[in-house]
Formats: structure tokens, C-alpha cells, sequence
């Protein structure tokens, strides 16, 4: 099982960098289109890691991912229930799992700066949530 150690720090690594990459969100609203798009691709690329990580997680607890149209949302309700994160991260979660839905399926020409701010403000906070609980699900792999 120390695969899975190595893959999710992994991924943590590339989070931790797409993190960084971000804008303060006092800078927000003095971006172009251009470079607020480049910041909604990081926020998915955040998101991304995040599930990344969970079906792994998921996966070296021997549940099934789900295979569905709603597999995103279904991953989070799988690793909630099984105790792999907990119900609280998973509340700071779904603000981005709505926002990977959006960029995914949306233009970017609608993307709206109040929308992305909080996203951005609270990113460290869901990230260190998120961490904790893997850290403490993979003492147990």
C-alpha cells in the first residue's frame, strides 16, 4: 500500500503548485477575461487533484467508483460515508465540485468574479481540511 502513499502525495505536490499559482483574491477584480479563465483552470485543476486523490483513496478501501452521470458528486458521497473524509470537508468541497461542473460545461466568458472570489479566498482552508482528513485515512491503508 505504499504505492498509494507515494500517488496521493503526489498529487498533493501538484495541488500544493496549482495553489501557488493563484492570484490573491484582492486581485480578482482587476483581471481580464483572459487571465480570470486562468484562474478558473487552476480552481478545476484543484479540483481535479482532489478527486484524483479520492479515487485512489477510494479505491485502496476496496469500495467500487461510481461509473455514473453523476460520478463527481457520487465520489464525495462514497468517501463521506465510508469515513475517508469527513461530512465537514465534504460541505467545503461541493462549492468546488459545482464550480468543476460549471468551467467543464460553461464558457468562459461567463464566468463571474463573484463566483470565483470565495472559491479563491477559502482554497487553503479546503485544502488543509482535505489533507487532514487523508493523512488520517492513510495511517489506516
Amino acid at each position: 500500500m505504499a504505492e498509494v502513499h507515494k500517488r496521493v502525495e503526489a498529487e498533493f505536490e501538484n495541488i500544493e503548485h496549482v495553489v501557488t499559482e493563484l492570484p490573491g483574491s484582492d486581485l480578482l477584480p482587476s483581471l481580464s477575461s483572459l487571465e480570470l479563465a486562468g484562474v478558473a483552470a487552476l480552481i478545476h485543476n484543484f479540483y481535479n487533484g482532489i478527486e484524483n486523490i479520492l479515487k485512489q483513496v477510494v479505491i485502496s478501501s476496496g469500495k467500487q467508483l461510481p461509473h455514473n452521470s453523476s460520478w463527481h458528486r457520487d465520489l464525495v458521497n462514497i468517501a463521506t460515508s465510508n469515513g475517508i473524509i469527513s461530512e465537514s470537508t465534504a460541505r467545503e468541497l461541493r462549492p468546488y465540485l459545482g464550480f468543476r461542473h460549471f468551467f467543464s460545461h460553461g464558457y468562459s466568458f461567463d464566468l463571474d468574479k463573484d463566483r470565483i472570489v470565495p472559491l479563491v479566498k477559502s482554497i487553503q482552508a479546503t485544502l488543509a481540511s482535505f489533507r487532514n482528513d487523508i493523512n488520517e485515512r492513510l495511517k489506516e491503508i
